[in-house]
């Protein structure tokens, strides 16, 4: 791979799990689908058959299953990898997650560390059947003990991955799958920024517009057309769910004053109501106006034929971005 390629975040993702089998042979692969296919989304192409099925698993359709054997291999002293096909299909594990997985390390006083990283495909805008649409990282984010985070470039894609295998803790980590084919610039031999630290893709002046993973091209495309209409917004790419970078958050938003958050998960108890509420605490007297969320209704994720009006777009961003600047 050249240093500086222009590759999908699908194939940086292939390529961060090559990596991370390459440097450590403790680094398994594991989920439905995964080895002869290569994925359904084709993300593990390949590897199969360069580290053979000892470590590149093809399991039964069995989540709960998946994330059970995962907690026992890395209490082996593995680094299991463990893929969960669609971010609707996660809930069959969740018991396995949040009271096994997230438990262990402090249910052992310290003395056990479980290296289990989660890849879960998620959010919409795929024209998919039910269940395989789902923005489930709050559930997650909720839970003491485990790590989110979402790339949303191919360079984050690619070392990000690597961080959270190489870490001591789970991680569950959400590919925004609308994304897959999305192409951007990789450096592979660049020094990457902390795994839980956000990143100012764009800077600005009168608003900060936070997203993370799908909706990071959203905010970018609002920045532009605000940027044509005299409006300076500053777009700010969270990268981790849990914990957040609230430093960065804060000091963007005691510049501009304004603070704009969206997310594709409903904005009902959604990630976007805790940056809200700890940026008002942060930011009281530098605040100009309300912190606004844009992101899903509280219902039930939609027919195909219906996502584009659910799914937060550029005119829902641009209308909550007019409404903030008019204060």
């Amino acid at each position: 791979m050249a240093v500086h390629e222009k590759i999908t975040i699908a194939k940086a993702i292939n390529a961060s799990l090559r990596a991370s089998m390459e440097a450590d042979p403790k680094v398994l692969v594991m989920g439905e689908d995964v080895g002869k296919l290569g994925g359904v989304f084709r993300v593990t192409d390949g590897l199969q058959k360069d580290f053979g099925e000892d470590r590149v698993i093809d399991t039964p359709l069995a989540e709960s299953g998946i994330i059970g054997t995962a907690i026992g291999l890395a209490l082996r002293g593995y680094r299991p990898v463990a893929e969960i096909q669609f971010d609707g299909f996660v809930f069959p594990a969740y018991d396995q997650i949040v009271t096994q997985l997230a438990k262990m390390h402090a249910r052992a006083l310290g003395k056990v560390k479980v290296p289990v990283v989660i890849r879960i495909p998620y959010g919409g805008g795929i024209g998919a059947v039910e269940h395989h649409s789902e923005s489930p990282e709050s559930l997650f984010a909720h839970v003491a003990g485990l790590k989110i985070v979402s790339p949303s470039n191919s360079s984050d894609a690619y070392w990000m991955l690597q961080q959270a295998i190489a870490g001591d803790d789970p991680v569950i980590y959400f590919e925004p799958k609308r994304r897959y084919h999305d192409k951007s610039r990789l450096d592979t031999e660049s020094i990457p920024d902390p795994l839980h630290k956000a990143r100012i893709t764009r800077p600005g002046s009168d608003l900060t517009l936070v997203g993370y993973g799908p909706m990071v091209k959203v905010c970018e495309d609002v920045a532009k057309v605000a940027a044509e209409e005299g409006k300076s917004v500053e777009v700010v790419d969270l990268r981790s769910i849990s914990p957040i970078d609230f430093d960065t958050v804060q000091s963007s938003v005691e510049k501009t004053g304004r603070l704009v958050v969206v997310h594709e998960a409903p904005v009902f108890f959604g990630s976007g109501a805790e940056i809200a509420a700890r940026i008002t605490e942060r930011c009281f007297y530098h605040l100009e106006a309300p912190v606004l969320r844009v992101g899903g209704f509280h219902a039930p994720y939609p027919p195909s034929r219906l996502e584009d009006e659910y799914l937060p777009g550029l005119d829902r961003v641009l209308d909550a971005v007019d409404r903030a600047l008019a204060y």
